[in-house]
């Protein structure tokens, strides 16, 4: 990535549960202690899912543990965000989203000179024959590279 990008955290299993086929960036209205919280790590992505509702996008299930210090200030950990895009955009991504089993799943959250960003994937789920190949493929490519590294050595 590019200069200045800092990851927080990255969906790992979301590229095992779906096909990715577009990723897109997004801004996030955050509270203060959540940020705060969210530098140090503390956001779990289970279960998040981003949808449009009256024209703007929402993200849903995103957990953001409440920050120690931070008292009566602090928001519910699973409330819903709103995430921050152009219309034009917005619209690109409700029109994707309306065919047959895609849907909008986070990738990844980092900070971008100063500011939290999202990157979003529009998905298709994977069927478990699926799932079973990249795990197949995965474990070929293994010891291929096992294979070459004693060979070379």
């Amino acid at each position: 990535m590019a200069e200045g990008i800092k990851i927080i955290a990255e969906n790992k299993k979301a590229r095992h549960e779906y096909f990715v086929e577009e990723t897109v960036e997004a801004g996030m209205v955050l509270a203060g202690t959540e940020v705060k919280s969210v530098r140090q790590g503390k956001v779990n992505f289970k279960d998040s899912y981003a949808y449009v509702q009256s024209g703007e996008l929402i993200l849903s299930g995103l957990h953001i543990s409440p920050y120690e210090q931070g008292n009566i200030f602090n928001k519910e950990p699973e409330r819903d965000r709103k995430l921050l895009m152009h219309k034009v955009e917005i619209f690109k991504l409700m029109g994707q989203i309306q065919q047959k089993g895609l849907t909008i799943v986070p990738l990844k959250l980092y900070f971008k000179r100063g500011k939290v960003k999202i990157e979003l994937g529009v998905c298709k789920g994977k069927k478990l024959y699926d799932k079973r190949d990249d795990l197949a493929e995965r474990d070929a490519k293994r010891e291929i590279d096992r294979g070459m590294k004693n060979f070379y050595q």
